[in-house]
């Protein structure tokens, strides 16, 4: 396990560091990596939202690593695809999920990642409204 920056380097791309990348039409023969999570956040318009697991099991998105090069160090970024039905209400993407079982077939190219960078179905996710301001629901003493 390494220590990474999100976004790709912005020397190559008009000075914009690009965070995702569509799984749509590529594939990614090299350069495969995986982001340990135990939820994401979307967002639609003001409001925050967390995803998690339906079954509160962790979980990695897929992603791509570049080598450092010059100043900026290694980076990564997360492949995504068409929403799932749960999602898809706050917004149109979101990062390929890859399961603990899928771990080595994403890492070692046994499957077709075809296979693997799949919308997840229905009902996988809870989502939860992050509150923008905490508040407080009791007199302090």
């Amino acid at each position: 396990m390494i220590e990474a920056a999100w976004g790709s380097n912005p020397r190559f791309s008009d000075g914009v560091s690009y965070q995702f990348v569509r799984s749509e039409g590529r594939t990614f023969p090299s350069h495969r990596c995986l982001v340990a999570a135990s939820e994401f956040h979307i967002r639609n318009g003001d409001r925050k939202f967390r995803v998690t697991l339906e079954d509160g099991n962790f979980f990695y998105l897929a992603a791509i690593w570049e080598p450092a090069m010059g100043k900026w160090p290694v980076s990564y970024r997360i492949v995504t695809l068409d929403a799932n039905p749960e999602v898809m209400r706050y917004q149109e993407r979101q990062g390929a999920i890859i399961h603990r079982r899928q771990v080595m077939q994403w890492l070692d190219l046994t499957v077709p990642e075809t296979d693997l960078l799949v919308t997840p179905p229905a009902h996988i996710f809870t989502i939860v409204e992050i509150d923008p301001k905490p508040v407080q629901t009791a007199l302090a003493l």
